[in-house]
């Protein structure tokens, strides 16, 4: 039988008024939010240059569609994350991180993809970037230790 002792959920709500914590999390929510602003725009331009194939072609569609998603659920995470939920916080750092190598890939390897979506991913990629510092900080890692 395996007896482990049960984690706390959340975080206390007062442990989440520290100023450098909740200059931390303001960070990390206004980053996310230009990310999902940024992606969602950019899926609005893909569907109004959808006649264009130089310009917008299948790759472009699927990329724009799941980087909308992940900003959504990324938004979702630091939503949570700010509330003291360390899955959401476990969450955020994970689907940050992972979002930031893949938007390298795209920007760095040649493809189907064109220049001005690279510069948008760019773009993201220096938001994501950016909250993977904050997120993986020490007063956020230790305020959620053991997420």
């Amino acid at each position: 039988m395996n007896a482990r002792s049960p984690r706390p959920t959340a975080v206390p709500p007062e442990a989440l008024q520290h100023p450098r914590t909740t200059s931390a999390l303001r960070g990390i929510k206004l980053l996310v939010a230009g990310y999902l602003g940024l992606s969602a725009l950019t899926l609005a331009a893909v569907y109004l240059l959808r006649g264009d194939p130089a310009v917008v072609n299948d790759a472009v569609w699927v990329r724009a569609s799941i980087v909308v998603v992940s900003a959504v659920l990324t938004y979702l995470f630091a939503a949570g994350t700010a509330r003291g939920s360390r899955g959401a916080y476990r969450r955020l750092r994970i689907v940050s991180a992972v979002m930031t190598a893949a938007i390298a890939v795209i920007i760095a390897v040649p493809g189907p993809f064109p220049a001005w979506l690279k510069v948008e991913q760019g773009v993201c990629g220096l938001a994501l970037a950016g909250v993977v510092v904050l997120a993986n900080g020490s007063r956020l890692r230790g305020l959620f230790a053991g997420a």
